[in-house]
């Protein structure tokens, strides 16, 4: 198989942007998929807009992942579905368009209140050029996601990566002494719907991920932050693929107010100290993925 870097790529307008258009999309798809290595986890460090995902991908990212909750608040609006599909969709074409390494997007729910309105997210998604989604189930009923994962692989065929999001960890769902057998169940059920990874946030004790990825027949994803095993450490625990969900967004959040703080208190700058300079990043944002 050609390797990803020998992809050629041309530029189109589509819907008002520019979207990246590859040889066969199916290709990204086998290179996203060939990426979930046993011992070799995927790691992804989560973009929230075109300006973070180039910046992540020139750090060296294999992929670009996005993550729901920062692409809401660059938006003005809050986590848990509240932006809507449009935007989310336009936020993910507008990724898809300025990196040339393969975008695997949060959709959250799939943005639809039944399985029909989550199989046309997903043909939404490809249209867009991602290759991959996270699909969370939340506080529904396991049986109910099991439908909108089987309508997501049913509109996606083989050109999408279908990771399941258990939230049972995330939002303590269940009784803590049955979780992980809970989580392992719904797994199961989504696996057999057509899931082709499970994302487990929310849990960062050794014992407990190791159990995980024990009896998983797909890679396990885990999102990890300060506190958490390090990536070698994943590794060695079964972890195929590590994302950071909305953390490096917060972080940039954090000095921009420590910035803005500083500013308008005591009329110093020392907050900008080792920031990106303006031509580097002018440069990289203004050259061709």
């Amino acid at each position: 198989m050609t390797a990803w870097s020998d992809t050629r790529q041309t530029r189109c307008p589509i819907g008002g942007l520019l979207r990246s258009m590859t040889n066969s999309h199916q290709d990204q798809a086998v290179h996203f998929r060939s990426l979930h290595r046993p011992g070799q986890p995927l790691v992804l460090p989560n973009a929230w807009d075109a300006a973070s995902a180039r910046l992540i991908e020139e750090a060296g990212a294999a992929a670009i992942a996005t993550t729901s909750a920062g692409v809401a608040w660059s938006v003005g609006a809050g986590d848990g579905e509240t932006m809507g599909r449009d935007r989310a969709l336009d936020l993910i074409a507008r990724v898809a368009s300025t990196v040339s390494v393969p975008v695997t997007a949060d959709i959250e729910g799939g943005y639809a209140e039944d399985p029909d309105g989550v199989a046309e997210t997903i043909r939404r998604v490809l249209d867009a050029g991602a290759v991959g989604v996270n699909l969370e189930d939340g506080p529904r009923p396991p049986a109910e996601h099991v439908e909108r994962i089987g309508a997501a692989r049913k509109a996606a065929g083989s050109a999408l990566f279908v990771n399941a999001r258990i939230d049972t960890y995330l939002l303590s769902i269940g009784d803590p002494a049955t979780r992980l057998r809970d989580t392992l169940d719904r797994a199961a059920a989504y696996i057999a719907a057509g899931a082709d990874g499970i994302f487990v946030p929310g849990v960062a004790d050794a014992e407990t991920i190791a159990a995980l990825a024990a009896e998983l027949t797909v890679p396990l994803n885990v999102m990890a932050g300060p506190g958490s095993p390090s990536i070698s450490e994943l590794a060695g625990l079964g972890v195929t693929r590590v994302s950071l969900g909305p953390a490096i967004a917060l972080a940039a959040y954090a000095t921009a107010r420590h910035a803005a703080r500083e500013l308008l208190t005591a009329g110093t700058y020392q907050a900008l100290d080792g920031s990106l300079g303006f031509a580097e990043t002018d440069a990289l944002m203004a050259a061709p993925a």
